[in-house]
């Protein structure tokens, strides 16, 4: 006898999470303010969300052996969020401090439960190892910015204008969230692999979950 379908899998994981990140990206975008209120603001809603998802897929998606990185990006996910939605505290630097604190520590996950999957054949560990390498892109890229970088400009008829820090920042943190979203939608789209390697049957090594990599 067949095993029943399942309500709530991987499919539904990518497909949520990417539906997130869009959010995310398309209220930065078309966000006139890109300050550190407003990035850390919409970063705390997208981690927390995303945090709530990854919670509900450990449990009802994935067998007890690979549960694991879901608890542990979730729990991430979580702590950011928190810190991020202190009004007090969503200022330039805590702006640095946490995104690029939470995209290393997310990336270096993904990116583990990649290269272990695919050292046990699993189909989902590309997903997971791209979105690992895209969480320590954004990590990289933050710690670029100069702290207190400034540059003054003019735009015919429009007047003068500043790029500051913080505007490229939460503009690369937008550019994240986009990549990501359509990432996460085109894998969450293809569900005959994201549902087979949700149902496949735990093994010795820990598979990369789709709704990690396959998120993803």
């Amino acid at each position: 006898m067949s095993a029943p379908a399942r309500a709530f899998t991987a499919r539904h994981v990518q497909l949520l999470r990417a539906l997130f990140a869009a959010a995310a990206a398309v209220m930065i975008t078309f966000s006139p303010d890109h300050s550190a209120a407003v990035g850390l603001s919409v970063f705390s809603g997208f981690v927390l969300t995303t945090a709530l998802v990854l919670i509900l897929a450990a449990w009802l998606v994935f067998p007890a052996g690979q549960r694991w990185p879901s608890v542990v990006l979730a729990l991430v996910g979580f702590v950011a969020g928190m810190a991020a939605g202190v009004p007090a505290w969503r200022t330039d630097d805590v702006f640095f401090v946490v995104v690029t604190a939470w995209a290393a520590a997310t990336g270096t996950v993904e990116l583990v439960v990649g290269l272990r999957a695919r050292r046990a054949g699993d189909p989902a560990a590309r997903d997971s190892i791209t979105l690992g390498a895209f969480g320590l892109l954004l990590a990289v890229l933050l710690l670029a910015i100069p702290a207190g970088f400034v540059q003054p400009y003019a735009i015919d008829g429009a007047g003068e204008f500043e790029l500051t820090g913080i505007i490229l920042g939460v503009g690369m943190f937008g550019g994240y969230a986009a990549i990501v979203a359509v990432f996460l939608a085109i894998a969450g789209l293809t569900p005959q692999r994201a549902d087979a390697v949700a149902t496949a049957p735990a093994s010795g090594n820990d598979p990369a979950p789709a709704g990690h990599g396959g998120e993803r």
